[in-house]
């Protein structure tokens, strides 16, 4: 399989497939990143075409050292910013939370599977924006440190220090709801 950056640079060199195979590769996790910014799904389709766009008008500088993802995701993120409206992320799937309920047998677990992830997201909801980006990019996008910080304009220490209070205010709400973290 090729690389993104491999696929990127094909792309310019006039393969048309290789923007395709791009486009199918981050389309919709794009579209469910964009909406965490806004409260519009077709709006936020919109904007990963937008996002492309841009990165296909004019060539950007990734190549070695420069990670393809990352730089699409900085362009959707700025999009987002400047469309100036925030709304939760609707359309996440979520694996395993770590959370389990305290006193709970695991009989029916599909029911408790999809109580961890309703009170997950309500947790989520309730951190600091910046936190439930940077938790987004590393967990639900498996983005890398240096990447996510490219993303969001941050050095990889900075955001080692997001993800940790953020991992942080997720347990604290999650064990005042009754959750205890599986690991302890």
């Amino acid at each position: 399989m090729l690389t993104d950056e491999r696929l990127y640079e094909r792309y310019f060199l006039g393969e048309k497939e290789a923007a395709e195979q791009l486009v199918k590769r981050y389309g919709d996790s794009l579209i469910r990143y964009i909406s965490g910014y806004i409260s519009d799904y077709h709006e936020s389709e919109d904007l990963m075409i937008e996002a492309f766009a841009q990165m296909f008008a004019k060539k950007r500088p990734v190549t070695e050292g420069h990670c393809f993802k990352a730089y699409l995701y900085k362009t959707s993120r700025n999009l987002a910013l400047r469309h100036n409206k925030r709304k939760r992320f609707p359309l996440l799937e979520l694996h395993q939370t770590g959370f389990e309920m305290s006193g709970v047998m695991s009989a029916d677990a599909d029911l408790l599977r999809k109580e961890q992830n309703r009170q997950l997201f309500q947790a989520l909801e309730q951190v600091k924006k910046e936190y439930r980006e940077v938790l987004y990019l590393l967990y639900f996008e498996e983005m890398k440190y240096e990447e996510a910080g490219r993303v969001m304009g941050k050095s990889v220490p900075q955001i080692t220090n997001l993800a940790h209070r953020a991992k942080k205010s997720i347990k604290k709400i999650l064990e005042r709801e009754g959750f205890t973290y599986a690991h302890q």
